[in-house]
């Protein structure tokens, strides 16, 4: 008796073991009823019938997943190496289920073959400065291609190019040569800045000669102040053309 009550009770846990299931708020159960997929289960404490129903638990949290280094030729004959992050979620899990074996392996072999598809139809100088544009293609290629697996990628970013030592070094002149271009752009602005405000100073002294001995005694007298030796210099006599007509007009 007590032997056939051990059995029941052996038998009783083994059926609630497989009969009873905690699904958790961010997770979906999968039933399959005798192979048919028959309803998918919401969190809570679900409850199938054994061996005639099987459940699946599917993950729907947001995926984050390596995409591992690809070697890629560029466009412009460049070999390079790229790996990229990929973010994305399983929306429907019915179909991550039943449309493909493995859609976490299925969808990262999908991104690796994306990566080197899209990289290798562009230019390194495109790869370098549209990352953004470049992200949004592999996105939407891989979106689209996993959308009868009920999967949604939100996100792709492309995280690190690896460039050949020869191409870093080619990439370093070109910006030191660019950077010297730009200071003597700048430097030769300032100097054409500099002759039109002194034209425009040599035009206005032109028209008034006062103005043009005031300046003439001023920088005499920098000069006095800064050096304490002797300085000999000649006199113009148009510094004393000034005066001069002063005084024959109070006369």
């Amino acid at each position: 008796m007590f032997q056939g009550l051990g059995i029941l009770a052996v038998l009783i846990i083994f059926v609630a073991t497989n009969a009873v299931y905690i699904i958790k708020e961010y997770e979906r159960g999968v039933v399959f009823r005798f192979g048919r997929y028959n309803d998918t289960k919401g969190p809570g404490l679900r409850i199938i019938i054994p061996f005639i129903d099987k459940m699946l638990r599917v993950d729907q949290r947001t995926v984050t997943m390596d995409v591992p280094s690809q070697d890629v030729i560029t466009k412009d004959n460049v070999t390079i190496k790229v790996n990229a992050v990929l973010y994305f979620r399983v929306l429907e899990p019915n179909k991550a289920i039943i449309q493909v074996a493995d859609y976490l392996y299925a969808t990262s072999q999908l991104a690796q073959t994306t990566l080197r598809s899209v990289c290798g139809e562009a230019e390194l100088d495109d790869l370098l400065s549209k990352r953004e544009e470049i992200n949004n293609r592999i996105q939407d290629i891989i979106d689209a291609q996993t959308d009868p697996w009920g999967i949604k990628v939100s996100l792709v970013e492309l995280k690190h190019i690896d460039l050949p030592q020869e191409m870093q070094r080619a990439m370093a002149r070109q910006a030191e040569a660019e950077r010297e271009r730009r200071a003597k752009i700048i430097q030769a602005e300032g100097e054409y800045q500099a002759a039109e405000k002194l034209t425009m100073a040599a035009r206005v002294m032109s028209e008034s000669p006062a103005t043009l001995q005031l300046r003439y005694l001023e920088t005499l007298r920098d000069i006095s102040s800064e050096n304490s030796s002797t300085i000999l210099f000649p006199v113009p006599i148009d510094v004393f053309e000034v005066f001069r007509k002063r005084m024959e007009k109070e006369s």
